[in-house]
């Protein structure tokens, strides 16, 4: 891993912040070129991930911030999503939601990345991480 190039981006934990991830991947794949595909699914599960963190980490907590840590590394991009807010357990979330139910935010990540896992962050809240293989991908 030494070869890996990491961005952090810290963002208020609102909606209208979201975007500002989005376009830091756009950014990276300005320095590593990724198929129009490729980076469609990560923007996806981007979105969702900080969705997850944005309507549910400080629900009852007031504001905070989420952090964004993007490591690039030749053949691989980790994404880890990080809060500080109430946390959730991937158990306890549906792996499909019906119609007007949340809850499918997790599936699209796990069908979009090639590793996936959440943890408890290290002060509380929640750490969700997810990677991409870029092996061959121009």
């Amino acid at each position: 891993m030494t070869d890996a190039r990491v961005v952090r981006l810290t963002i208020p934990a609102k909606p209208e912040y979201i975007a500002l991830g989005r376009l830091t991947l756009a950014g990276i794949s300005r320095v590593h070129p990724l198929p129009d595909e490729t980076l469609a699914d990560l923007k996806l599960a981007l979105t969702e991930a900080c969705t997850n963190s944005v309507l549910h980490a400080y629900r009852d907590n007031g504001p905070g911030t989420v952090e964004i840590v993007f490591e690039l590394d030749p053949d691989r991009l980790s994404v880890e999503v990080v809060d500080e807010g109430g946390g959730f357990s991937v158990a306890d979330q549906p792996e499909r939601g019906g119609p007007g139910e949340s809850g499918l935010g997790i599936a699209i990540i796990k069908a979009l990345a090639d590793d996936f896992e959440v943890t408890e962050g290290a002060e509380g809240g929640s750490r969700l991480r997810f990677a991409k293989e870029l092996t061959g991908e121009t």
